[in-house]
């Protein structure tokens, strides 16, 4: 369940205790999660993250939000909280035994009204939504992001956000695919196929930040986008 990744910092060690550790903790139920998921090694987003996200979100104040990648539940909780009563979290997750952690979770923060949980693949979801949603966050297999953004960005409204975590690979996406053990060359293989179609893409605005393993930042600048 660890994601190792994560024990490889892309930022100095002495910054990382900065930003990680010295940052506001949540508090209640959910600062409650966030502690015993990282005792436990549960894959959670990093404190660096909840922070950014928490800044981030009480800025867009997005209403209708869409996540890649449930887990335990945890960051759609945070989702749910920070953009208020009035929002409403749809996430996916594949996996059984985390969407049943996931619901009891929510039900413990009286956030089931906020947060729907589809189980079932990303891949066979995505292409049945509909609407506009103002903010998706992809935390989930990742060499599939490149996959499921074509379907991320047609669900996107013009002006918003698609937040992505995890795609440094530990500091060594930019490495020559040589260098990569042979179990990771697929991931590192696609995580710069998206960089190659979005970083430089004339209908995306797009941002890099080395929070936790890397996150990218996507706002498309017209209604219809073609990677």
């Amino acid at each position: 369940m660890r994601n190792e990744m994560m024990r490889r910092p892309v930022v100095k060690e002495d910054i990382l205790t900065l930003i990680r550790d010295r940052q506001k903790k949540l508090t209640g139920k959910l600062g409650d999660i966030e502690r015993e998921a990282r005792e436990k090694g549960v894959p959670i987003i990093p404190h660096e993250t909840v922070v950014f996200m928490q800044f981030l979100l009480g800025q867009l104040q997005p209403k209708h939000i869409l996540e890649i990648g449930t887990a335990i539940g945890f960051s759609a909780s945070l989702m749910a909280q920070t953009a208020g009563p009035d929002s409403h979290v749809t996430t996916i997750e594949r996996f059984d035994v985390m969407s049943e952690q996931a619901k009891k979770n929510v039900a413990e923060l009286s956030l089931e009204n906020q947060i729907t949980i589809l189980e079932g693949q990303a891949a066979d979801i995505l292409p049945t939504l509909q609407g506009e949603y103002d903010f998706v966050f992809m935390d989930s297999a990742k060499a599939k992001y490149i996959d499921f953004l074509p379907d991320c960005l047609r669900l996107l409204k013009k002006k918003g956000v698609v937040m992505i975590d995890d795609v440094f690979q530990g500091g060594t996406v930019m490495h020559p695919v040589t260098e990569i053990h042979r179990s990771q060359r697929g991931i590192h293989r696609k995580l710069n196929e998206l960089f190659d179609k979005v970083l430089t893409h004339e209908d995306l605005t797009t941002s890099l930040v080395p929070l936790g393993d890397g996150v990218l930042l996507i706002t498309k600048e017209k209604d219809n986008v073609s990677l």
